[in-house]
């Protein structure tokens, strides 16, 4: 498994991605090459006395900003870690990237760079998201803030193929993120793509679902525009850090509620992790000839060696592939 890591994408590169590339190698074996300055790479890993030894480097002379135009990164930005990385995916150099940089610049970068398969419509961000009993995932988290039918038809098979073959659902219930229930509920998009789900061929559409029920497990795949998608992803993440806070200060309020604290210990762990990000990484960009992953831009160690997992999940699961697939049986329709 040959994993390419953007070395200095995000808020905490290098030190916390060469932690987690470091652990991950440790944990799983994988064949980490680092993409960027190679100096800087070892002066960080010395100084706080990481083995990178097991680890190839591939120098890259800068690094994108999160404050550049993301189509900059074809000219501009093309000497950058992330650039340079996405270049050496598309050259067969590894099997999957990982980045925690701009992802307006990695969405450009895998759609220019890494090549959109053939037959999908756009390209798109798919984030797993907790549930109270599962993980779903949601497609587009904002890789397209306008949609169109045939991009959220498009959507829902992408998340499908991902759900069945990297999480092992068996059959997803897909689901489309609306204001109310009923079939006639919504915009004209909102209707005119429940009307073309209903009648899609090898997915198993359940109908509309509403924010509310989302958190409850209401489906496998959840379809919506970029926008949408970004701001229901957004709203959880913020739900989720009130929550944790709320939950926190409750505790801490007096000896006695401290006390009290330690008789639901274990549960209380078992509720963070379940509510935690870190724990799925980021999310794939769907619909690109080979696996790119956006890691949070804040990750740290734990949350980039969880996208490294996730990316080498792509690739066991040969999701490209299966998706390539998918769109060739409809081509030929």
């Amino acid at each position: 498994m040959r994993l390419l890591a953007d070395a200095f994408g995000g808020d905490n590169a290098p030190l916390e991605i060469l932690k987690g590339c470091a652990a991950a190698q440790k944990a799983y074996g994988y064949e980490i090459t680092l993409v960027g300055d190679t100096q800087k790479i070892k002066a960080c890993a010395e100084q706080e006395g990481l083995d990178l030894s097991g680890m190839k480097i591939l120098h890259a002379d800068g690094v994108f900003s999160m404050e550049e135009q993301p189509t900059a990164l074809l000219k501009a930005g093309r000497d950058s870690s992330m650039a340079v990385g996405l270049r050496a995916l598309a050259e067969g150099r590894g099997d999957a990237f990982v980045s925690a940089g701009s992802t307006g610049a990695l969405l450009v970068g895998a759609t220019f760079l890494v090549k959109r398969i053939r037959g999908v419509k756009r390209p798109a961000l798919g984030a797993v998201m907790p549930t109270a009993d599962k993980p779903f995932i949601l497609v587009d988290t904002g890789a397209n803030a306008e949609g169109s039918v045939p991009m959220l038809c498009c959507f829902a098979k992408l998340g499908d193929i991902y759900m069945r073959r990297v999480l092992g659902v068996e059959s997803p219930r897909v689901g489309l993120a609306n204001i109310g229930t009923e079939a006639s509920k919504g915009d004209t998009l909102r209707q005119e793509t429940y009307r073309a789900l209903s009648e899609m061929e090898g997915i198993r559409f359940i109908g509309n679902v509403e924010a509310r029920d989302i958190p409850l497990g209401a489906a496998d795949v959840v379809v919506a525009d970029g926008f949408t998608g970004n701001i229901l992803l957004k709203t959880y993440e913020g739900v989720a850090k009130m929550m944790a806070g709320k939950i926190k200060a409750m505790f801490k309020k007096n000896p006695l509620t401290m006390l009290s604290y330690l008789g639901v210990k274990s549960g209380m762990a078992d509720f963070r992790r379940t509510l935690d990000y870190k724990q799925y990484g980021g999310a794939p960009i769907l619909g690109v000839q080979k696996p790119v992953i956006k890691a949070h831009g804040s990750s740290d160690a734990y949350a980039f060696q969880s996208a490294l997992r996730q990316a080498a999940m792509c690739v066991e699961a040969d999701v490209p592939e299966k998706i390539r697939e998918a769109m060739q049986h409809d081509a030929a329709q």
